[in-house]
């Protein structure tokens, strides 16, 4: 697919200021796309917003359909009458800059609870006609969710395989039963997915009206601890107790020696091909209601998977496996026509990688600050791209440039001090910039270069250390924490931005 020639930033909604503790779907938000319209920009691109399981991590969702509730904006619910000035005066005092994450829950669900009471209460015949509306187009997904998280909540947040046998099982007798127990968390659930998509849905056409398109961000695997595992054990590589028997990964590279151990269930490609990979296609259409764009994480495990044996420490004991990609991306393309897909095409990447890749018409991603780890023939220096490339100055798993350009070896795990001084002194001269702002040379170089598009994370806008950083891979606490205060997005700074925006040819048409 050919993509304009146009610009963005990446910013997880998470990372909104505000009030509560988390940024939400609210006000925030609207101001925020407000300041990449008048910057000229093109795209807003945001990491999965699916609810968080494990680690706090966007890529560990009890959903690969549902939204994240702790998204819902506590502003725009009592605008709609479903809280009170009480409710909000009665929130917690959390921190402004990082989301305490444990705290933001509590707080949040204590709010859904009683917007959902006041609903259950006084909702108008409209609003109830709404709401079931929703849960009628939502049921092929939402009933089975909404069963699953209240069964967890009456379980202490324990994970599925950890139920009585009857429940991790779907014994269809008990499940049955434990619906009727629990028929109020239910429709709180069904309540909650409503208020998420509502919201989400508004902000996505205010932006849309404007001229600013969203960049989703989907998830290659998901988590074992899933809705989608418990109800569909057989597309995935399990154990007959539910455990998994591989998991995923990848190898030694960049960001760890040992690799990166997710530890997410391997599919079944086989088993998935009996109906024409039914699932997919039914997450890749919800991915594309939810997103103009979206870029497919770990897009070289379409081609071959890495496979570690569940039980491992580390990812240094896997292999690849072959994969199906090319048949599923086709039926898919043949279901819901062309795909607006961007393929994370980082790490280990083979020549079957580039052709699935190319072949399908998909840009790739190049990311700037891995430009400097090698010589001049390095694909990740400006130089090298190419017009169907979609060129970062770092990702959500980067550090920030100028925590990058800080580091020293210490810091970097897989660099000692002489690799990372080398990088640096590469870096100035290629830039021919001294350092004191490197973090605009990064978007200079990126957004002069041929490609199509190009996206900046705000922290790199905003010259931010590495104190901001999003995610550590292979660290599994401390991430996805980090937010901006307001005030920071300034009329200097969206002139600037707006500046390097026109000058290179990227203005929002």
């Amino acid at each position: 697919m050919k993509f304009p020639r146009a610009s963005g930033v990446l910013l997880h909604p998470t990372s909104l200021p505000g009030p509560y503790g988390i940024g939400d779907l609210g006000p925030a938000a609207y101001a925020f796309a407000d300041f990449l319209i008048a910057a000229g920009q093109k795209y807003w691109q945001v990491l999965p917003l699916g609810p968080t399981g494990y680690g706090d991590s966007p890529y560990q969702s009890f959903s690969a359909f549902a939204g994240n509730t702790n998204l819902v904006s506590p502003e725009s619910l009592s605008d709609g009458g479903w809280l009170t000035g009480k409710d909000l005066a009665d929130f917690p005092q959390l921190s402004a800059e990082r989301v305490d994450f444990g705290n933001v829950i509590e707080a949040k669900a204590e709010l859904l609870r009683h917007a959902f009471a006041k609903f259950r209460d006084d909702a108008s015949s409209g609003d109830r006609a709404d709401f079931e509306g929703f849960c009628d187009e939502a049921s092929p997904w939402l009933n089975d969710y909404a069963l699953f998280r209240a069964i967890k909540s009456a379980n202490g947040g324990a994970a599925w395989i950890d139920w009585e046998t009857g429940l991790a099982q779907r014994d269809s007798g008990r499940t049955d039963e434990i619906a009727g127990e629990l028929a109020e968390p239910i429709v709180q659930q069904k309540f909650c997915q409503y208020l998420f998509f509502r919201h989400w849905f508004a902000l996505k056409n205010y932006c849309n009206e404007r001229g600013l398109q969203i960049i989703g961000d989907l998830p290659l695997f998901v988590a074992h601890d899933s809705v989608d595992v418990w109800t569909l054990p057989d597309q995935f590589k399990l154990n007959a107790d539910g455990t998994p028997r591989i998991v995923a990964g990848v190898p030694p590279d960049y960001f760890s020696a040992t690799g990166q151990l997710w530890g997410n269930p391997m599919y079944d490609w086989e088993q998935m091909a009996t109906d024409g990979f039914g699932w997919w296609i039914r997450r890749l259409r919800h991915a594309f209601q939810l997103h103009d764009v979206v870029r497919l994480d770990h897009f070289r495990g379409l081609a071959a998977c890495w496979e570690v044996p569940a039980g491992e420490s580390t990812a240094v004991y896997g292999k690849w496996v072959d994969v199906p990609g090319r048949a599923l991306l086709e039926a898919a393309t043949k279901t819901l026509g062309e795909l607006p897909l961007i393929a994370e095409d980082l790490g280990v990447i083979t020549p079957e990688v580039e052709w699935l890749r190319d072949d399908l018409g998909y840009p790739g991603m190049r990311v700037l600050q891995f430009g400097f780890g090698s010589d001049s023939a390095n694909e990740h220096l400006p130089h090298n791209y190419v017009n169907s490339v979609v060129a970062y100055t770092g990702t959500h798993d980067n550090d920030t440039t100028v925590g990058w350009f800080n580091a020293r070896g210490d810091d970097v795990p897989t660099r000692d001090n002489t690799e990372v001084e080398r990088e640096h002194n590469f870096a100035l001269r290629y830039l021919n910039g001294d350092g004191s702002s490197i973090n605009w040379d990064f978007v200079r170089s990126v957004w002069a270069s041929v490609a199509d598009t190009a996206i900046v994370p705000l922290q790199d806008l905003l010259g931010r250390d590495g104190q901001t950083r999003m995610n550590r891979p292979a660290t599994e606490s401390g991430n996805w924490a980090w937010r901006y205060l307001d005030g920071v997005l300034t009329r200097e700074l969206t002139e600037q931005l707006r500046e390097q925006t026109e000058l290179y040819g990227r203005l929002r048409k």
